[in-house]
């Protein structure tokens, strides 16, 4: 007789074989791991072997299958052959919207009304195509149980994949939120899944300088870079900028007011989105600025890609130009230029206060100056950025 444990523990293998439960149901294991309940029974009149197909497991659970097989069986005493194909209607109460069908509505309202970006919003989508929707999404939203995702995102933790363990736990847990909210379900399992059962990911540091030795030998070795200008200046600009690599080879010649020696970024272009970021530009970066646009070529992209002037640079092409001029990623990657921004402005650079280099590091401000917006600082921040550069120059002679 068969049990829920015997079925998930059941897996693939090169040809589909079945497991039998009793009066002839059995469930057919594929080599994709697919689980199928099956049939077998006499046909009441030519009394010839019949298997019928059900519907896949977990949908159908074994309680449901032992019911369609009751079924079946009540059908041939009365000389009726049973149908060899289940009703796929029958595995999903009508009128219940399916997992997809409330993720579906979930990532239209989040786009909507939270504004998320494309990019976003296609990250959400892959995962949900990748882990959610091929186990979940065809299961009425009131038949997900706390099993049933705890088995996902191990499978996932299995792999290794503790970062996407915690996105797709995040995506299932708002999207069971959204099913309660439109009441098509009574409860979020997800939020009654224990966070003891999965591995803690470690915070991710990115390798960087930590004092102005390190800084300078840094600085010294990016001037050896032999890459397209677009990667060699994008590379020299990216300790002064503050900025993430994606958000540097991404800058615009439309977010620059030069009159007001500022870079003003739309909250679409940043990672912390609804919220437009404003850079400073000393003058020394402003020289630069103004010098690669009259080499700019028509391109909208401060850093065209050599390929494609429509196209900006990758922040990969940042981190292989250093790798060849004998950075290595022990010592120094290009998201790494932000930590290494704050470690030594706050051991050399006493002056500035703490909030205006968060402030200017785009991260989110807690407690009471939190609540303040960060455009406050604005004038500190160009104080800061000026002088931020004058140290870097400085170290350079």
């Amino acid at each position: 007789m068969l049990t829920d444990i015997t079925i998930k523990n059941a897996r693939g293998s090169d040809k589909v074989f079945t497991i039998s439960d009793f009066g002839g149901l059995q469930i057919a294991i594929y080599p994709s791991n697919k689980k199928v309940w099956q049939h077998r029974f006499r046909h009441p009149t030519t009394k010839k072997q019949v298997l019928c197909t059900g519907g896949d497991y977990p949908i159908m659970s074994i309680k449901d299958a032992r019911a369609w097989r009751d079924k079946n069986n009540e059908l041939r005493l009365q000389g009726i052959v049973p149908p060899k194909k289940y009703e796929k209607l029958n595995q999903v109460t009508i009128n219940k919207s399916t997992f997809n069908d409330i993720f579906g509505d979930w990532l239209q309202t989040m786009k909507t009304i939270k504004a998320w970006s494309n990019n976003y919003a296609i990250d959400t989508q892959q995962r949900a195509d990748m882990y959610l929707l091929p186990k979940l999404g065809e299961l009425p939203i009131n038949k997900v149980t706390v099993p049933m995702l705890k088995d996902l995102l191990m499978e996932i933790q299995d792999t290794g994949k503790l970062d996407t363990v915690d996105k797709v736990k995040g995506i299932v847990t708002r999207v069971l939120g959204h099913a309660v909210s439109r009441g098509e379900t009574d409860i979020n399992v997800a939020s009654s899944l224990s966070s003891d059962l999965f591995i803690k990911r470690k915070d991710k540091h990115y390798a960087h300088a930590k004092t102005p030795q390190e800084l300078r030998e840094l600085l010294l070795k990016l001037q050896e870079v032999k890459s397209k200008q677009s990667v060699r200046t994008a590379l020299e600009l990216l300790p002064h900028l503050l900025l993430r690599p994606s958000e540097v080879v991404e800058l615009k010649w439309e977010y620059f007011d030069f009159d007001e020696k500022m870079i003003i970024i739309p909250a679409e272009a940043m990672k912390i989105k609804k919220k437009i970021h404003h850079v400073p530009l000393s003058n020394i970066n402003l020289l630069i600025f103004k010098n690669l646009q009259s080499l700019s070529l028509g391109s909208p992209y401060c850093f065209p890609s050599p390929t494609d002037k429509n196209k900006a640079i990758t922040p990969e092409s940042l981190n292989r130009s250093m790798r060849r001029v004998g950075i290595n990623k022990e010592q120094f990657t290009a998201h790494g230029n932000r930590h290494t921004a704050a470690t030594i402005i706050g051991n050399h650079l006493p002056h500035i206060r703490r909030d205006v280099v968060d402030a200017q590091l785009h991260h989110t401000i807690s407690g009471v100056s939190g609540i303040y917006n960060q455009a406050d600082y604005l004038e500190e921040r160009k104080t800061m950025m000026e002088d931020w550069s004058n140290y870097l120059n400085d170290l350079l002679a």
